[in-house]
């Protein structure tokens, strides 16, 4: 009996590990292409696969085009986001190459805590 309380205490403590993790603010400032980040910036295409580490990551293989939505700026400069099909994520502006710039200034803004929620089937996942 104690042993099944032990492995439940395990996953009850890696359970509440994993969504801290997924609703952590990755930076306080993005860029987007207009005020509401409704406007594509750029369409580029994966020079590799990518496997993100949680919900909130768009996972790709290399060639697949992206469209790019905002990209995370200051603190955290790396990680852009963007639309693979109806697939939606932060992803390494390094595992990309820009094949088309469809805007012309980028809007610097603060985020928001719902930016760095997951979006499971079309739903917020609130952790």
């Amino acid at each position: 009996m104690s042993r099944i309380l032990d492995q439940r205490i395990l996953l009850l403590v890696i359970s509440f590990a994993v969504s801290v993790q997924s609703t952590k603010v990755l930076s306080k400032w993005k860029k987007c292409g207009d005020p509401e980040c409704e406007k594509a910036m750029s369409r580029v295409q994966a020079t590799t696969d990518y496997l993100g580490p949680d919900c909130r990551y768009l996972n790709f293989k290399t060639g697949e085009e992206i469209i790019v939505y905002s990209k995370l700026s200051r603190e955290n400069e790396n990680l852009w986001t963007g639309s693979k099909g109806k697939d939606f994520g932060y992803f390494p502006r390094d595992a990309v190459k820009v094949e088309e710039v469809l805007i012309g200034e980028e809007v610097e803004m603060l985020t928001k805590e719902t930016d760095f929620l997951c979006l499971n089937e079309d739903k917020y996942n609130f952790e």
